[in-house]
């Protein structure tokens, strides 16, 4: 049951690697922002990128991605779409991140195969984590920690939620809303494997001096 979970029993777990910098993209990723996404990439410290463009037709949005896509194959940056299964096995990205009610895991599997990275957001739930585990899902998110604009949300689970995971399965736990280099501390010293980020670093003019600055935070919180 959700309400027996007590924080307690869970302190953070000893960390044996360190934090990586899962980021989200906006919802503009046409102009300059390729430029933008090969500076951060090129720092070498952003593990994984996700698509997330809403309201923008499949073919469209598979045309913004093929240069998107080439960056991150070239940097050894994971390439992820949101939501699509279909958008994905098309683009044959690395994987597909999936929110509660946009499919289910074992058809993604069933349909990307056993090399695919599938993400499931399982929000401030326990209980929807261990059933995205259960279904073979290869990390799962919890958010938002903080206020977001990007996906408001009125979940706020507590960073323990994150020891808790850590402790007890070994499949890796995203940790997303409203994260920054100010106040992801908490986060990664929680057990976070991941930390998802969109406003962070777009929303700065010079993003490579933001993603060094999230590479440094993990390196000073890696024990």
């Amino acid at each position: 049951m959700e309400d027996d979970f007590d924080p307690a029993d869970f302190p953070p777990p000893r960390r044996t690697e360190a934090c990586r910098l899962y980021l989200i993209s906006p919802q503009d990723v046409g102009g300059g922002f390729a430029d933008r996404l090969k500076a951060a990439c090129d720092t070498g410290e952003v593990a994984a990128f996700q698509l997330r463009v809403k309201d923008v037709g499949e073919h469209e949005l598979a045309r913004w991605a093929e240069p998107l896509q080439r960056i991150c194959a070239d940097a050894g940056t994971a390439f992820i779409v949101n939501d699509s299964i279909g958008l994905a096995k098309r683009l044959g990205a690395d994987g597909v991140h999936l929110g509660q009610g946009d499919g289910d895991v074992r058809e993604a599997r069933a349909v990307l195969g056993p090399g695919a990275q599938i993400g499931v957001t399982c929000h401030d739930s326990r209980h929807l984590a261990m059933s995205a585990g259960e279904a073979g899902a290869d990390y799962v998110a919890f958010g938002a920690f903080y206020p977001t604009l990007t996906k408001p949300s009125s979940y706020r689970p507590d960073p323990s939620i994150l020891s808790w995971w850590s402790s007890v399965f070994e499949i890796p736990c995203v940790a997303i809303g409203g994260i920054t280099p100010q106040n992801a501390e908490p986060l990664v010293r929680a057990g976070a494997d991941f930390l998802a980020v969109c406003q962070a670093v777009w929303g700065e003019e010079d993003v490579a001096k933001v993603v060094t600055e999230f590479a440094k935070l993990f390196e000073q919180t890696l024990i």
